[in-house]
């Protein structure tokens, strides 16, 4: 019974479970007399397995998908449309305010939460919750390719220091793209239609792409919590960027289910808006802004997983009820 009751918490709160465990063993890791150096011989070996973990999520996802319906839909334009929007406020803003300083940071921070592509990880979440995987993954696709043209665009209006051009930019972003989603997508494709055998193996087993996705979840967890024990700022500066880190997660997942249901697509436009590539985000915000700007994606790692955890246990309690009558 207590066996059973275990399962069925780690079924039901498995991204939580996977955001404690990478917390956890970053911190005892790190902290611990003695575990020093196993933390510094493993870190490079999980900045080198994750972009692994990553291509195995989508590989999977996309073994499912029927890709006669990868076409743009009405919603995927009305849910870019409100993306740019919030991004043209913040840039906006800091442009016309002159915005610098700690204020600049905050701004930055939120500023990669919304410009970044939408996570390709939500195909998989919506999945679950019943939505279209076909949608979900178009939609990756275009958010992917409006990130690619506003980050080189909007970047070197509020960081004069972020040295790049637009062209090599564009197609930098765009080649990591790529990596990360055109070419688990043609395997897929190649899988589906020429290794039958192996792909009904694949699709066979339940939720995998969901699971690696956990365990690629404990690993950017465990990163970003390394990203936060080493900033060099106050505890107070922190909390406050989790904070609006927080609010704009709300925002965000509430303004695209709100934009979906005009469509009768509320699952769908909610994950394509407020669930974000949180790891790009990171890199973009390292690589381009100021480092401590990165927290703020870091952040919004754990609120986004949050509200998509009790997404997953609400629709599986809906599933269960009529059940019980």
């Amino acid at each position: 019974m207590n066996y059973a009751l275990l399962k069925r918490f780690l079924k039901d709160w498995t991204l939580p479970v996977a955001m404690t465990t990478g917390t956890v063993f970053y911190l005892l890791f790190a902290f611990t007399p003695g575990l020093e150096e196993a933390s510094a011989f493993f870190d490079p070996i999980f900045d080198t397995i994750f972009p692994m973990f990553m291509f195995l999520i989508l590989f999977v996802t996309f073994c499912k998908v029927d890709f006669r319906r990868l076409r743009p839909v009405l919603w995927h334009w009305w849910t870019g449309l409100f993306q740019l929007l919030f991004v043209a406020v913040i840039v906006g803003s800091i442009l016309v305010f002159d915005i610098h300083g700690k204020n600049l940071i905050l701004l930055e921070a939120i500023l990669t939460c919304i410009i970044g592509p939408g996570a390709a990880a939500a195909a998989v979440v919506t999945q679950k919750l019943g939505g279209s995987l076909e949608e979900m993954t178009t939609y990756t696709f275009i958010s992917n390719f409006l990130c690619a043209t506003l980050v080189p665009v909007c970047f070197p209006l509020i960081d004069p220091a972020a040295d790049m051009g637009f062209l090599s930019s564009f197609f930098l972003i765009l080649y990591k793209v790529c990596l990360v989603l055109v070419s688990p997508m043609f395997l897929a494709y190649i899988v589906k239609h020429s290794m039958h055998r192996f792909h009904q193996w694949v699709i066979s087993i339940k939720d995998l792409s969901y699971y690696l996705w956990a365990v690629s979840l404990a690993i950017v967890t465990g990163t970003t919590v390394k990203n936060i024990c080493h900033a060099e700022t106050t505890i107070g500066f922190l909390f406050l960027i989790a904070l609006l880190g927080l609010i704009l997660c709300i925002i965000q997942f509430s303004v695209g289910r709100y934009v979906g249901h005009f469509f009768h697509r509320t699952i769908e436009s909610g994950q394509a808006l407020g669930q974000k590539n949180t790891a790009f985000a990171i890199w973009i915000a390292y690589t381009y802004l100021n480092p401590l700007s990165s927290v703020g994606p870091g952040c919004y790692i754990l609120w986004q997983n949050i509200i998509n955890s009790v997404e997953i246990w609400q629709h599986r309690k809906n599933q269960e009820s009529p059940r019980k009558h």
